[in-house]
């Protein structure tokens, strides 16, 4: 069992940034690969981000390329969100998610674990 809590949300004024972590508990976090999901109002959840296990490869939603960047800890059980350029359409709840396989996967399916998600509000 792997649990999952998300921090670093808030409001923040368009073109600001803002860095997202989130911890996980036990002793494999180095088995799982990592994403980071959002969802706004009205919208389905819908991927973000995501890093292999051992932080070699990253992949990005084509919305987020360029502004956003991914990366985790493995000493600290942590992976991050450093987010940039931050837009209004960018305003959802962020959830952390953890997937036990090597590959890069943007489908929610394949994630296991969830984090209870943290509110991010750009204002305009």
């Amino acid at each position: 069992q792997v649990q999952l809590v998300e921090s670093g949300g808030g409001l923040v004024q368009a073109g600001g940034s803002l860095r997202l972590s989130c911890a996980a508990s036990g002793r494999a976090f180095s088995s799982y690969g990592m994403g980071w999901f959002r969802q706004a109002p009205g919208k389905e959840r819908e991927f973000v981000a995501t890093i292999t296990r051992t932080g070699g490869s990253t992949y990005y939603a084509d919305s987020v390329k360029g502004r956003f960047t991914i990366s985790r800890d493995n000493a600290k059980n942590t992976v991050y969100l450093q987010m940039n350029s931050l837009k209004p359409e960018d305003t959802a709840v962020y959830y952390c998610a953890a997937v036990p396989g090597g590959a890069i996967y943007v489908s929610p399916i394949a994630y296991k674990y969830w984090g209870q998600g943290t509110q991010v509000t750009v204002s305009s």
